[in-house]
């Protein structure tokens, strides 16, 4: 079994700044891409309507979503299995449920965690 923890989320002030992390344990030989996405609260489906903020392959490549460039930075240990979400000049829109997102294995197999919230205060 593979499971993702997401921490880190919290309260924070409009410009202020979190860390998310990641952690994947479990029967793990490999994983692929990693990724962050949000849901705004009330929204909440399995699979659904999550807007991918950025992912990151295992080599270090990363791609963001237009909505946080420039100001949130992806980034893994591949050792340690975890991936984390530097979050810089937050803002009230940015508040959501951040979810953790991993394709392990040879087949690529989604993985999600159970998500950790961020609230943006204005």
């Amino acid at each position: 079994q593979v499971q993702l923890v997401e921490s880190g989320g919290g309260l924070v002030q409009a410009g202020g700044s979190l860390r998310l992390s990641c952690e994947a344990s479990g029967s793990i030989r490999s994983i692929n891409v990693m990724g962050w996405y949000r849901q705004a609260p009330g929204s909440q489906a399995p699979g659904r309507q999550r807007e991918r903020l950025a992912y990151i392959t295992s080599g270090g490549s990363a791609r963001y979503a237009d909505s946080v460039k420039g100001r949130f930075t992806i980034s893994r240990n591949n050792a340690q299995n975890m991936l984390y979400l530097q979050m810089n000049s937050l803002k009230p829109e940015d508040t959501a449920v951040y979810y953790c997102n991993a394709q392990i294995g040879p087949y690529g197999t989604d993985y999600w965690g159970k998500g950790t919230l961020v609230t943006v205060s204005s």
